[in-house]
Order: C-alpha cells, then structure tokens, then sequence
C-alpha cells in the first residue's frame, strides 16, 4: 500500500526506533480505538451478516508476506474447457462488520487508511476484525465479495461476476513460497496458472501504454554499529499477483460506468517537470534514459536487483502524485457527472480501489457499488450519502499517509548518515529552489539518498542536472532532516 517500502529490524532501544515511536504520537492516529468502535468490532465478529450464496467449496488460497494476517483478497485459477481461464478473487467483505452510521463506521471515516510505519502499523480496523474475523484466513467461513473473471486465451476479460459469498481459504501462502514452487515445477496447476495468466496480463498492460512500479523493499540494516540500506528486489509472482488485483479494479470500473454512478482512481498524466526532474534522476544514478524514449519504456527495462535500479524506482513513485477520487452518480448528473477522461494514466484505463477494504475506507463503498451495478439496482442509500465526502476524505488521509512515509524517508535517511557528519559524497542536483538558486535537492550516488542542499547566499547558483561534492551537515533522526552543503 505505501509507495515507499521500508523495513526496520533494529533493536527497540536504538534511535531509530525511538524516533519512529515519537512519529506516532504526533500523527494524531494511534493503535487504540474507541471504547464503543472497539466494542461494536468484538460484536461484530461474533455475529456478523452471512451471505446466502455458499462457495465454500472453491479451494481458495491467500498469497501475502510471510506473516501477514490482515489478508483481503484469495484466489482459485482455473482452465476453461472451450480455452482461457477462470479466476475467482474473493475480497474481504468489510460491509458485514460494519454498521453504517454506528462509532466503529465513524472512526474508520477519521482513519481512513491503514498507515505503515518502517516497523509497524496504524491499522484501519481493530485487529479483532483486520486480523480475525473480517480476514481471509485459511480453514475458517468467511463472507466475502466474490469476483469471477472469465479470461480468453490472450488473457483479456470476456465476462465478469460479482456477488456476496461465503468463502472458505484452504492456505495461506507466501511470495518466496509460491515463486519456488512455481519455479521448481512442484506447484498444482490451480497455483502454477498464476504464471500463465499473470504475465498475461503484464503484456496486456504493456500495449495499452500501462506501467506498474515494481518497487523494491527497503530493508534498513545495522552492521557494526552504523545503519546500512539493502533492498529486497520483488519476485516476479508479486508482479503477477498484482496483476490480478489491477484487472478487479479496471473491472469494477467499467460496472460503475456502465451502471451511472461510482467513484474512480484517477491520475492524470505526468506533468513535464515530473518527468524533468525524473531524468536528471536517471542520470544521478546512472540509469539510461536514451532520448526520445518514454518514461513508461525506461521504467519497464529497470532491474530492481541493481541497487541504483532500485533507488529510481522508488523515485518514479513522484509519477503517482496526483491521484484522486472522482465520484459520479446518475441521479445527480448535474453536481455529479460521469468524467469526460476517467483513465488512470499509469494504468491507461480506469480504474478504482475495491481489493484491500481491511486497510483503506474507499474499497468498502466501491465494493458495494459493484454489487448493486451487477444486479442492475441502485446503491444502498448509505453508500449514495457518503459519495460527496469521500473524496475529500480519501484525500485528507492520503495526506495524512503520505506526511508520514516523507517522516520515515527523513527518519531512515538521517539514521543512515548520523555517524557521518563531516563526509564528503559525490551528489547530482535534482531540483532548484525558484526563489533560492543556492538552495536545492542533490542525490548521492552512495548511498542513495535524496537531500537539502544549501550553498549560502554567497555562494553560486546550483544547476539543475550538474554534478557537485557535498559534506553532510546535519542528520539526526528525529531531529535534524539530512542536510548538506557544498564540500
């Protein structure tokens, strides 16, 4: 969910660690919920609304990080017998636990989503739920919102359905686990299609101008008594994975368009100075970008094994500021209209969030809307009212997830360079600042960090693109931000 992966496996009394924990205390959003939200969430997981569709005879399975327990989606892939597949995708039905209107509805509206911390997590809702009752743990009911995709041989959907059903996981695997068994050929076929249809859909992005990001995790490390940055390169069943989840939400949009009312993902595509600041980037690293060639094409030819690779992706992420909710709905087609472009520009269709309702607000009123859309009714009138705010509530915690990913980036980058103080590393200047050309943002080549630079009011003008030594001058976590000044 966050667009910047970071793991921290330090020990709890480091500096580190202890800068995170003050981090949660100013966000304003803590791990405990109301008494009455928390009271209604245990009542709800001992009684909550059962759909009459029975499908607890598909043999579903979860594909996570080793671990996790707030599990939204499982899976069942299938041949069809006239040629394609079939893929059932059942997502975590949020709405049988939650009332409308009620005090455990109110603090997920003030949550809005899960927040991710390099070591831990604020979730949306109590883990009773998230991580009980409302997951799709293995060998336990679970009501659901299931999804059936009829695919064509190329991969393309040719017919979809949706409808509440009770579910039932069989396993819960893991990425390392389902990419070995793929590969050594010891997957049954239910599992190994995810190979087929995965990179399937990947070539299906590919042609109609899609990217996805294949963010590498960044892991920080202490080795003999100084901080270190690794990355974890994803393996190539998360990207297949994803695809599933990707062509759920084109999916749920075209319902929503075809029926009149709903809300999109939408991003416009990226501005000049994004892709502008994009190359100097490349170039601070090393990566090719030859002219002429798109950013989509760059971004698809990186290896996130390199280490450089791997810190361009995470900042092609800048690629993704924009993004928004837009609702429609029919029967206010003045105040409300259907968008004139309802694309999602990395993805070259629309789009919208409807597969992770345990860990963001928005996916459980598009869930609802896809369900009344495939019937051919009208939403339930708790999801039409909240239509008008959810925007600016999706909007209000994106803001709110994205001030505390730019803290932890702070955070980790001042722990890698606290002992550093003084050292002098070669540096591009990515950005200038308008009113301060002796101010701007250079990037290290190693380690790749991105930080301030101030040359002083005497000093020359920095250009945007052009290589410079810097000396570290302030990085404390929790205290000083990186900052640099020319060497």
């Amino acid at each position: 969910m966050p667009r910047r992966k970071m793991r921290v496996t330090d020990a709890d009394d480091s500096p580190l660690r202890a800068a995170l924990r003050r981090l949660r205390e100013v966000t304003g959003v803590t791990e405990d919920f109301p008494a009455a939200a928390l009271a209604e969430a245990q009542e709800a997981a001992r009684q909550p609304r059962l759909p009459a569709h029975d499908a607890t005879d598909l043999p579903l399975f979860t594909i996570d990080p080793p671990g996790a327990k707030d599990l939204d989606q499982a899976m069942y892939l299938e041949r069809r017998a006239g040629g394609g597949y079939r893929v059932h995708y059942a997502i975590a039905d949020v709405a049988a636990f939650v009332r409308p209107g009620q005090a455990l509805d109110a603090e997920t509206h003030r949550r809005v989503m899960t927040l991710y911390y390099p070591d831990g997590r604020v979730p949306l809702h109590p883990d009773v739920l998230g991580e009980g009752a409302a997951s799709l743990l293995p060998d336990h009911d679970r009501p659901s919102l299931l999804w059936r995709f009829d695919l064509d041989a190329d991969g393309r959907v040719t017919d979809t359905d949706v409808r509440r059903a009770l579910v039932r996981s069989r396993a819960r695997l893991d990425y390392a686990g389902v990419q070995h068994a793929i590969d050594t050929r010891i997957a049954e076929e239910p599992l190994a299609l995810l190979r087929e249809i995965g990179p399937l859909r990947e070539e299906l992005e590919r042609a109609r101008g899609g990217i996805s990001l294949n963010v590498p995790e960044q892991e920080i490390v202490r080795r003999d008594g100084h901080y270190a940055l690794a990355y974890r390169t994803p393996l190539p069943v998360e990207g297949w994975n994803a695809q599933v989840s990707l062509m759920t939400g084109m999916a749920a949009a075209g319902l929503m368009l075809r029926s009149g009312t709903g809300v999109l993902r939408t991003l416009p595509a990226a501005s000049g100075h994004a892709v502008d600041r994009l190359r100097r980037v490349a170039g601070a690293l090393g990566v090719a970008w030859p002219e002429g060639m798109p950013y989509g094409a760059v971004i698809r030819a990186l290896d996130p094994s390199r280490p450089r690779h791997a810190a361009f992706l995470q900042e092609c992420t800048a690629l993704l500021r924009g993004a928004g909710y837009t609702v429609f709905d029919r029967e206010r087609p003045a105040e409300r209209p259907v968008p004139a472009d309802p694309g999602h520009a990395a993805l070259a269709a629309p789009y919208t969030h409807c597969t992770a309702p345990l860990r963001r607000l928005v996916d459980r009123y598009a869930g609802e809307l896809c369900l009344a859309a495939a019937r051919g009714a009208g939403p339930p009138e708790w999801v039409r009212a909240a239509l008008d705010a959810l925007p600016g509530e999706m909007e209000t915690g994106a803001r709110r997830a994205g001030q505390v990913e730019r803290e932890c980036v702070d955070l980790v980058e001042a722990a890698l360079l606290r002992d550093r103080i003084g050292q002098v590393f070669d540096a591009y200047v990515v950005d200038v600042q308008e009113d301060r050309p002796t101010t701007g943002t250079v990037h290290l080549d190693e380690p790749a960090v991105i930080g301030r630079v101030e040359a002083g009011g005497d000093g020359p003008p920095l250009t945007p693109g052009h290589r410079m030594r810097v000396r570290v001058a302030e990085a404390e976590p929790g205290r000083d931000k990186v900052r640099f000044v020319p060497a």
